[in-house]
């Protein structure tokens, strides 16, 4: 076999190991977040099944469309250069679908607790007074007492 396809079968060997280890270490740790977020656990449960079947597809997706090289590899040295912008690029996919996620469930959990709240915030009805200085004067109406 030439250099090239010790280069892809290298790639596939490290992005697909890269997947499912990142893959079960947030499915491991996201649930507590997600029991949070969600405030049911079975919810929690099913939502973090789901993202972990995207993240499979999402990423083994990139991974398999990436893989082609058109360049020719001509020695070992050119194909670790490929190999590392190509794991590299992974990476950067995986970073940012685990952020894209935790943003997007951060905003999700803030707008619950936001709905959740006992009593909305109420508006100021007045401005106070500066603690220690001079009071402002009255409008032309002054307020009734």
């Amino acid at each position: 076999m030439d250099v090239k396809v010790w280069m892809y079968l290298a790639y596939l060997t490290v992005s697909i190991g890269l997947t499912i280890w990142v893959a079960r270490a947030l499915s491991r740790n996201g649930l507590v977040f997600l029991e949070d977020v969600f405030a049911d656990s079975r919810l929690a449960g099913a939502v973090n099944s789901l993202l972990v079947v995207g993240f499979y597809l999402l990423n083994l997706g990139y991974v398999t469309v990436a893989m082609k090289e058109s360049d020719p590899v001509g020695d070992t040295s050119q194909a670790l250069e490929q190999l590392s912008m190509k794991v590299g690029f992974v990476l950067l996919v995986l970073g940012a679908l685990h952020f894209f996620n935790v943003f997007a469930l951060g905003r999700y959990r803030r707008d619950r607790l936001r709905q959740q709240a006992t009593h909305p915030p109420l508006p100021p009805v007045r401005m106070l007074p500066p603690q220690g200085g001079p009071v402002p004067a009255a409008g032309p109406n002054p307020p009734a007492r």
